[in-house]
């Protein structure tokens, strides 16, 4: 029989995929907690059927899921196949979803409990890992409620399938990972028990975009940017994540979070971390993420008696998101109709070390806006001679760097330059670039694969974790304590946030990069015209 340890350490393989080249997982074993919930259904096994279709999965793997809803892996597998349905549409084809469904089981159990870990996990997995020849690799993925993520863990650890014997044992934990610093210290307590750092994949899709791994590309392998990259010619960094969704029948979850908790404890300070950190000495996992938790041992602390001169909150209204009518966030199925959880917020950070002195990042991130867009905008300073004042009258803008992470992923460029003719006057050039379409991978596939390569680069470290929420509990803890229900709805859906929000900025001389360009105006009135039609 083949050494099944031998087919998790065989050398790379890799798929090409129009000019992209992708590395092929490993043989594995994906285990889902919570797999009859909305996100396994709608995120996770789709990923995995696109990245399996793709042909970047190895024909050695198997997905055990597991919930506490009773029924047999037939019947799972006809609920899966009509979600991959209305998921992919045109993407789901008949012949792929047949290999797939072969390697997909189900086994329903009570996961608070321990007994099912050693009757239903312990003892079936050996039997498929036999069949399917996966090395004894496994991913545990916790699809569940946060109130269970440290049952699961601790049944996990004492059943003793947290250990590494023949291949891997990973767990991956989604967002939010705690509530506040106590608790994601507790959680993390709770993991170290009976995993080893190596072994924790705390997910952040928004970091595994592709735009944000080419930015450390762009940075470091570009002597023309690295130079400018500090506080000598860089005013401010914007960096914004802008959803035209509400909260999409989440509101159990979304009251007890709010846009502080669900967005900048770990999306926002990733993304800003990736942004301003120092140049690693390699680019590895360790040493990428020793990088960005300096970032955020730098964050200075926010001056909780001007709190409101640093950060800003909102709460959306009724308005129009494409020409169609939304209600409020207080209006929507669940919420409170005095509810003060904030769905939009805006922040001024300042990181105090040698590069970034000085120098204000601005974050903002809210439901319900015009657009869907995540981009990362750098600000360069004026010039330091206006040698132009005299024969024109216009301002010359500074120059603005841009990553778009979503939804057109690239990276653009704004410069000057003279407009033909005898008068002395400026046009504002536009250089883009877009990544080509050749993948089609989304976040959660990006991950995944990760995960399954065992790549943790974009992945949170527990000293990272704990960071952020040392940051932001205080925050969080004077604006819960001072924000009454009468200051919200405080902006209309559809519009670009609270007019504080502005304030925050222009105070300081300064504005917010629009949400809205010339190619959003347009995809938005031709939405409304297709709206009228209807």
């Amino acid at each position: 029989m083949e050494n099944l340890k031998n087919l998790s350490e065989e050398e790379p393989r890799y798929q090409i995929i129009g000019s992209c080249e992708i590395e092929i997982s490993r043989p594995f074993c994906l285990v889902i907690f919570g797999a009859a919930g909305d996100l396994a259904k709608r995120k996770l096994i789709p990923a995995v059927y696109h990245l399996y279709k793709d042909g970047l999965l190895t024909q050695n793997f198997f997905i055990f899921c597991t919930d506490i809803i009773e029924m047999d892996s037939n019947r799972y597998r006809e609920i899966i196949k009509k979600s991959l349905k209305n998921t992919l549409t045109k993407y789901f084809n008949i012949t792929s979803w047949e290999g797939f469904a072969t390697k997909l089981y189900y086994s329903s159990f009570d996961f608070t409990v321990p007994e099912p870990y050693l009757k239903s996990v312990k003892e079936q997995l050996p039997e498929l890992e036999r069949k399917y020849k996966t090395g004894g690799n496994r991913i545990f993925y916790l699809a569940v409620p946060p109130s269970v993520f440290e049952s699961v863990i601790y049944n996990l650890g004492i059943s003793g399938l947290s250990r590494e014997d023949k291949g891997y044992a990973h767990i991956v934990i989604e967002k939010p990972f705690g509530r506040d610093y106590s608790s994601a210290k507790k959680l993390n307590t709770v993991l170290r028990e009976y995993f080893e750092e190596k072994q924790i994949f705390r997910i952040d899709h928004y970091v595994a975009k592709e735009t944000v791994q080419n930015m450390l590309m762009f940075r470091f392998a570009n002597s023309i940017f690295e130079p400018l990259w500090n506080r000598r010619y860089i005013d401010h960094i914007q960096i914004t994540v802008a959803e035209t969704l509400g909260i999409e029948h989440r509101a159990g979850y979304y009251e007890e979070a709010g846009v502080i908790r669900d967005m900048f404890q770990s999306h926002m300070f990733q993304l800003l971390s990736v942004t301003a950190m120092e140049p690693p000495v390699a680019f590895k996992a360790d040493r990428v993420r020793d990088e960005k938790i300096k970032v955020l041992h730098s964050i200075r602390p926010f001056p909780l008696d001007s709190i409101n001169e640093y950060v800003v909150i909102g709460q959306y209204g009724r308005g129009t998101i494409q020409g169609n009518p939304v209600v409020s966030y207080r209006e929507e199925p669940g919420v409170s109709p005095e509810s003060t959880t904030p769905t939009f917020a805006a922040m001024k950070v300042y990181i105090d070390n040698w590069r970034w002195n000085g120098v204000p990042f601005y974050l903002r991130s809210g439901k319900r806006l015009p657009v869907r867009k995540t981009e990362i905008s750098i600000h360069f300073k004026q010039v330091p001679h206006m040698m132009f004042s005299k024969v024109m009258d216009e301002n010359i803008e500074p120059n603005i760097l841009v990553f778009r992470l979503q939804p057109d992923e690239g990276v653009s460029l704004t410069f000057q330059t003279k407009k033909p003719g005898t008068r002395v006057c400026l046009n504002p050039v536009l250089m883009d670039f877009s990544y080509q379409k050749d993948v089609s991978l989304d976040a959660y596939e990006w991950v995944l694969l990760d995960c399954m390569l065992g790549d943790q680069m974009l992945f949170l470290r527990q000293e990272g974790v704990e960071e952020t929420w040392t940051i932001l509990t205080p925050v969080i803890e004077k604006l819960d304590a001072t924000t009454e229900p009468g200051i919200f709805p405080n902006y209309a859906a559809g519009s670009s946030g609270p007019d504080e929000a502005n304030l925050l900025i222009e105070r300081e001389g300064r504005l917010w990069k629009s949400l809205i360009t010339v190619k959003e105006h347009e995809r938005t009135r031709i939405s409304r015209l297709r709206g009228y039609k209807k």
